[in-house]
């Protein structure tokens, strides 16, 4: 075995600087260690950056897989990123991006979305029902996803192929792009298409409210979305994006995942690091009027191919 993991560090470098965590012996400090990504914060508010990077860093600290973090806050004008621009196989986070493309598109005609539209886009991102994102990612076509991607500035997302939307590669600056998008006033989504949107992700299942919102205060609304699926490789891929406003900020949070045991998991790491990011934000609410998710998370699996 340590034969094994001797010659992943080798002849991977590059892939073991990405972040997936070689077991070392206990004390011994991975061979990537001087490489790996660290968290990077910077705030207009004295003191901020700092406090979150290293809340940040300690709630990653004992987590293997790897993840991907970002976090903006209009009002303090902070910032924090951790592997901003590494892909992700999306999941169902996706189904933010094909609401927001049905609506870019619908504006481009100054076009209602029609009853059969709206019942989709609800059972999509409320419930995260798949049948009904497949229905609208093929009325849609990849070609107005790109277009709408383009639009968004969203430059590094991929469309998954085939019909396979759930492997769509995102990343935490295209994420946090969108969630911008969707939480202020711009000229790629209009203002009643951002608030249908908010709205939504503001009405998803008690079940499926996990992740990002963890630790947010009462104060605060809050707008989710979640995604999981499993691979043959990589494990598990568990993300969160939220949105979040009130109580004097304005932020949104993405986690994205992979390399994960079980689901579980992804969900426990994604919700350390959202904990301490509200709780540095709004240090002054207090834990019993924070937040706390369902102790049995679900989400929609979504298909992937066969190999």
């Amino acid at each position: 075995m340590n034969h094994h993991i001797s010659l992943r560090a080798r002849v991977l470098p590059a892939v073991a600087a990405a972040g997936i965590l070689v077991p070392v012996v206990a004390g011994a400090a991975p061979a990537s260690a001087a490489t790996a990504p660290q968290v990077s914060c910077t705030s207009g508010k004295a003191g901020l950056a700092a406090k979150l990077q290293k809340d940040i860093t300690a709630a990653l600290a004992t987590r293997s897989g790897t993840v991907a973090v970002g976090l903006h806050d209009r009002t303090t004008n902070t910032t924090c990123t951790l592997r901003a621009t590494v892909s992700y196989d999306s999941a169902s986070v996706v189904k933010v991006t094909v609401l927001a493309t049905l609506l870019w598109d619908a504006k481009k005609t100054n076009r209602l979305l029609t009853s059969r539209e709206t019942t989709l886009a609800t059972a999509m991102i409320t419930k995260s029902d798949n049948a009904a994102t497949t229905s609208l990612w093929n009325q849609l076509g990849v070609t107005k996803v790109k277009g709408f991607l383009a639009a968004a500035g969203m430059t590094r997302t991929v469309p998954g192929s085939g019909g396979y939307w759930g492997l769509t590669r995102i990343n935490v600056t295209d994420e946090q792009r969108l969630l911008s998008l969707i939480s202020a006033k711009n000229t790629v989504l209009s203002d009643n298409s951002r608030a249908y949107i908010l709205k939504l992700m503001g009405n998803v299942v008690t079940s499926q409210k996990w992740g990002t919102p963890a630790g947010a205060p009462s104060s605060v609304s809050v707008h989710v979305k979640n995604g999981w699926l499993q691979r043959a490789t990589r494990g598990w891929r568990v993300h969160s994006i939220g949105a979040f406003k009130g109580g004097g900020h304005d932020y949104t949070i993405t986690v994205l995942t992979d390399g994960n045991s079980s689901m579980s998991y992804g969900v426990n790491t994604i919700q350390a690091v959202s904990k301490v990011i509200h709780r540095d934000l709004t240090p002054t609410a207090s834990a019993a009027h924070r937040f706390k998710p369902t102790a049995t998370p679900k989400e929609a699996y979504v298909a992937v191919p066969q190999r």
